[in-house]
């Protein structure tokens, strides 16, 4: 008997995205780094810190195949968080149901479900998003950064 308590896949198990088996994971301490990246990434997003938000992508960078390289993340969040202030909005992320599945190179490649919330004051919570969100993280210089973004709207496709 295994003492292995990770669960396991049915018979003919489910292959994820990346080709990798469902036993393809990360340590426990690993998944409650990039979880806490995460947690920070997105409140430096929400609390309008666009350039060390933007520090959290490499330099070449992609984010939904549009936005390229972190000046032009830095400058998108900027333009984002300056609307929110004009608007006396608050604007917050919501991740969960995170997936960090281990690359042969040594990056991750992570999938989780996001929401987002927009309350302009006075007013009620709108959530405004579901999406899933799809990352390539690699490790720089003893740091995880993104180095690829893609978002799924639901009800998109």
């Amino acid at each position: 008997m295994s003492s292995d308590t990770r669960p396991q896949a049915p018979a003919g198990g489910d292959q994820a995205a990346d080709g990798h088996g469902q036993d393809a994971y990360v340590s426990a301490e690993l998944y409650a780094r990039i979880q806490q990246f995460y947690a920070d990434q997105m409140g430096l997003m929400d609390d309008g810190h666009a350039e060390a938000w933007a520090a959290t992508f490499t330099e070449d960078a992609v984010f939904l195949g549009a936005v390229a390289g972190r000046e032009a993340l830095t400058a998108s969040a900027r333009a984002h968080s300056e609307k929110l202030l004009r608007e006396k909005a608050d604007f917050r992320h919501w991740l969960g149901m995170l997936d960090v599945r281990p690359q042969p190179d040594g990056s991750l490649r992570t999938r989780a479900y996001a929401l987002t919330a927009r309350t302009v004051r006075g007013e009620a919570l709108r959530i405004t998003a579901s999406v899933v969100c799809r990352d390539h993280l690699v490790l720089q210089d003893g740091r995880w950064l993104v180095s690829h973004r893609s978002l799924q709207r639901d009800g998109s496709s």
